[in-house]
């Protein structure tokens, strides 16, 4: 029997984790970061730990090493299969080994395995990785530490394989029993305004007058239980730049690492007048995540809605917001799918009247999180004519397939864009990066206090806004260098994002120690021309960042092109292996292994293996257990949860008599439903039951509806307002109150709408970016009626409600 001693599990077994410390490095849009793990063997038999644990999707491993007493071992590059032998031979012998692997379903998912500690021993575990930093809608630069890995769905009928996400051992949130310390060094070409994060920080010290080199720190005692997200701010950030960075000293001239690689930055900055216009045409798709997961709060904390609530509240936002012209469909996500309609409808007040119909009924009841088949479904509808498809995905990213999806997203991308948005902490960035990213669209992360509406209308605009395009890139070298792309074609931008270019430079110029590159595009209609210089001869780094993320986007590349010959052809995953044991980065086809021999002596005793738990948001009895590991011995997936409370339902159906109606017996069942479910879920969390578990809710109070959604769900599909009761409420004003003021010669819908315009104005302008779309689309409507008398109505409706709204803030 282990004699149980610190640190243990929910069922008693001691967890080898103590600490993880973290430092970052940032130039300008890259960061290297690199993280320290503090391991201790406190049982009296050898043991071998297994922890898998997420980070970014365009993450490059670059780096891995282990430190056993005194003595450190760096772990080399191996194609996985023969690392994977190496690492068994020598637990099988007695030798200390660490085995660190991407999973085969997702490229977000590690697993580090750290084998044969002797008892009492302590390990420590060294991994470094470099990432590209995600652009923010006020231009700052986002770096996501992800803590909580969030169980995967896996699809029926298909391999878990031993990829890693399978493995996963979660404890709640708030439960972890490991710590995290974190600081960074920040540099930048530009000064830095500010460093914010979603924890406590220390104050932000400078290293020069200039600004353009800084340090900061987590606060201490900071739980790893959720995401750390670092929000950067420099000056300036729109100056397109090339970096260049020296080749690799002691790597053969000629390959990747021994040849200077150049990164190019290109974030253009939209003027006033292209943000303004926008289209009437497209066919929209919005694409909602219906899985028992998704009845999660949006956050910790009282007051939070569930995920489902705010993407039913945003549903109604884009409804309205729509242009007159357009059509669109709402396509729900679970274990099946369901349209609201069989093929995309033209946007009108009858089908949006429909649509928001369906949308007040929607449940997150569809079980678990199958993303592939709808987007299947969507892939074989023919593309409407004159009407670009733009594909809105909402999910909390809990898929075990993501590369199956990523790969029929890049196979569909020249049809449509995808904008996709990962609700909640632990959505995976592979999937949502990666499905924007295959589709030309823009991905967006709705975590701790976010709210979803104010992102997803930005992203709105971007469907709607023109976007730079016919973007051409001509690198100007000396004739005896050559320039090989290492990223493919940048497409599209759109406003607020960034997109950046890698390119391997061969061969030296005897005489020229210059090069430029020529960036040509055009926004709205109109060309724009940038040319950057850049040195051939650039000063050492030992850093290889740029190098290593160059190779990165290769090994991308090549692993789609592999998994679309489906083994059929020979060359792309030999190329990613040769290309990833040179470079030192990690892929789909390789992993990191170190063997420490020690003195040669076999460790006595039977090996103890222990998974290091994850946190897990498992928040008001969301389902969101089922997926644990070993240890916790949890294996009932939600799919199964699923079933077996439907069965209940069925069978407990007599409960469900004298009810008259139809919808009222379905209402009575899905509430029951959810209570079983909710029922399992404990049981699942080995929590207690009390007598509230069995009895009928208690009545609830009728919620408080904002006034903003209020008026927002009066507005006509035209873009008008009706001069009703229900607007007079909206106002706080009775009928008679706001009928009165109105001039003689003004109809009442026009009345109406300059009413609700300037309300908008005058009480809502924090949420601008929620409403402004539908406040263009009133304007319109206002406009297209011609009326003379605008600026008395305008004056009126201040004096009503007590603003001071010009009429030119309104756009008439």
């Amino acid at each position: 029997m282990v004699n149980c001693c610190g640190l243990v599990t929910v069922k008693n077994e001691p967890v080898p984790l103590k600490s993880i410390a973290v430092e970052v490095s940032v130039q300008g849009h890259v960061a290297t970061v690199s993280s320290t793990l503090q391991y201790e063997n406190q049982e009296q038999s050898p043991l071998e730990a297994i922890f898998v644990f997420p980070l970014p999707g365009e993450a490059a491993v670059c780096r891995f090493s282990a430190k056993i007493g005194q003595t450190e071992v760096v772990a080399e590059v191996q194609e996985k299969q023969k690392a994977q032998e190496q690492y068994d031979d020598a637990l099988s012998s007695g030798q200390q080994a660490f085995l660190l692997e991407e999973s085969d379903e997702s490229p977000d998912v590690f697993k580090l395995s750290v084998g044969s500690l002797p008892p009492g021993e302590k390990a420590s575990v060294s991994l470094d990785y470099v990432t590209e930093l995600a652009v923010q809608a006020d231009d700052g630069l986002r770096l996501c530490l992800p803590a909580v890995l969030n169980p995967r769905y896996q699809p029926q009928g298909s391999d878990s394989g031993s990829g890693g996400s399978a493995q996963v051992s979660s404890v709640p949130a708030g439960s972890v029993p490991y710590s995290l310390s974190l600081s960074a060094h920040v540099s930048s070409p530009h000064p830095i305004s500010r460093v914010e994060s979603n924890c406590p920080l220390d104050p932000l010290n400078y290293l020069n007058t200039e600004k353009t080199q800084a340090t900061v720190s987590l606060a201490a005692g900071h739980q790893f239980d959720r995401d750390v997200e670092l929000l950067l701010y420099y000056q300036d950030t729109h100056q397109p730049t090339a970096i260049v960075e020296a080749a690799q000293a002691s790597a053969k001239p000629g390959s990747l690492m021994g040849d200077p690689v150049v990164m190019l930055s290109l974030y253009p900055e939209f003027p006033k007048d292209v943000m303004s216009s926008m289209t009437s045409h497209g066919e929209f798709l919005f694409v909602v995540d219906r899985s028992g997961s998704m009845e999660c709060p949006m956050h910790l904390g009282s007051g939070s809605l569930d995920r489902i609530s705010s993407a039913r509240e945003t549903l109604l936002l884009l409804l309205k917001s729509l242009p007159m012209g357009c059509y669109f469909n709402i396509i729900g996500f679970g274990s099946s799918y369901e349209s609201f309609f069989p093929k995309s409808v033209e946007y009108s007040q009858k089908t949006m009247d429909e649509a928001l119909q369906k949308v007040k009924e929607m449940r997150a009841d569809l079980g678990g999180t199958e993303i592939l088949q709808p987007l299947k479904h969507i892939y074989s509808q023919p593309c409407l004519p004159d009407q670009p498809r733009q594909l809105f995905l909402f999910t909390d990213g809990e898929v075990g397939n993501t590369k199956e999806v990523l790969d029929l997203v890049k196979t569909n991308a020249g049809s449509h864009r995808c904008f996709s948005f990962g609700i909640g902490e632990g959505a995976s960035t592979a999937l949502i990066s990666g499905v924007a990213k295959q589709a030309r669209g823009h991905a967006q992360f709705i975590t701790g206090q976010d709210r979803m509406q104010p992102k997803v209308m930005q992203s709105l605009r971007f469907a709607l806004q023109p976007a730079v395009v016919d973007i051409s890139v001509k690198w100007n070298v000396p004739k005896e260098v050559s320039v090989t792309l290492l990223s493919p074609p940048i497409r599209v931008v759109f406003q607020g994002q960034r997109a950046l270019l890698y390119a391997q430079l061969t061969g030296e110029s005897s005489g020229d120690t210059e090069g430029s590159v020529t960036v040509k595009y055009s926004l709205a209609k109109q060309p724009v021309e940038n040319q950057l210089s850049f040195s051939l001869k650039p000063a050492e780094d030992t850093g290889m960042a740029v190098h290593r993320l160059g190779a990165r986007t290769l090994i991308q590349s090549l692993e789609v092109e592999e998994r679309e010959q489906d083994g059929e052809k020979e060359g792309a995953k030999e190329k990613v292996i040769e290309l990833s044991v040179q470079s030192g980065v990690s892929s789909a086809f390789t992993a990191f292994i170190a063997v420490h021999k020690g003195d040669g002596e076999a460790l006595q005793g039977q090996l103890l293996r222990r998974h290091v738990p994850t946190p897990m948001l498992n928040l008001r009895g969301c389902s969101l257990t089922g997926f644990s590991s070993s240890v916790l011995e949890r294996d009932m997936k939600l799919s199964e949860l699923d079933d077996r409370a439907d069965q209940l339902v069925c069978s407990a159906s007599e409960f469900v008599v004298g009810t008259k109606s139809m919808s009222a017996k379905k209402k009575a069942e899905g509430s029951l439903a959810s209570r079983v479910k909710g029922f399992f879920s404990k049981q699942l969390q080995g929590g207690f039951f009390s007598k509230q578990d069995f009895d009928s809710p208690a009545p609830t109070s009728k919620p408080v509806r904002d006034p903003l959604l209020q008026l927002i769900s009066l507005q006509k599909a035209s873009g008008s307002w009706v001069l009703e009761a229900a607007l007079a409420e909206v106002l706080v004003k009775t009928e008679e109150e706001v009928s009165k003021p109105k001039p003689a010669q003004v109809d009442q819908e026009v009345w109406a709408t300059v009413l609700a315009l300037v309300w908008l104005y005058g009480f809502k302008m924090e949420a601008q970016e929620e409403w402004q779309f539908l406040a263009m689309k009133a304007v319109s409507w206002i406009q297209a009626q011609k009326v003379a008398s605008v600026s008395e109505c305008v004056q009126a409706g201040n004096t009503l409600l007590g603003c001071q709204v010009q009429k030119d803030t309104l756009g008439l």
